[in-house]
């Protein structure tokens, strides 16, 4: 399938991008090509194999869930601008 100068052209009013010709007649080629591909997968028999076939094995990579220590309070508002009764105070960036 081959786009056309003014086709590339339409797609990309309707995308409202701004192309110079020279752009135009690159993305024509550069889209023609890829909906050639897109055509030569269409003529793949995939009817026996499952949608969510996968060409690597996966596996979970979460880690447990573990309870530690943090750092003491004392040591973290150490470094804060503003602290009250303990936490730290920030800016209102909400109106009630």
């Amino acid at each position: 399938m081959s786009l056309t100068r003014e086709e590339v052209g339409h797609i990309a009013q309707l995308a409202r991008l701004g192309l110079t010709e020279a752009e135009k007649d690159l993305f024509a080629g550069q889209l023609s090509a890829v909906l050639d591909y897109i055509q030569t997968l269409q003529g793949l028999d995939t009817e026996a194999t499952p949608p969510t076939t996968t060409a690597i094995p996966q596996q979970n990579v979460m880690f447990e869930d573990v309870v530690e220590p943090s750092s003491p309070r004392e040591d973290i508002l150490r470094n804060a601008p503003d602290v009250v009764d303990g936490f730290f105070r920030v800016r209102a960036v909400l109106d009630f």
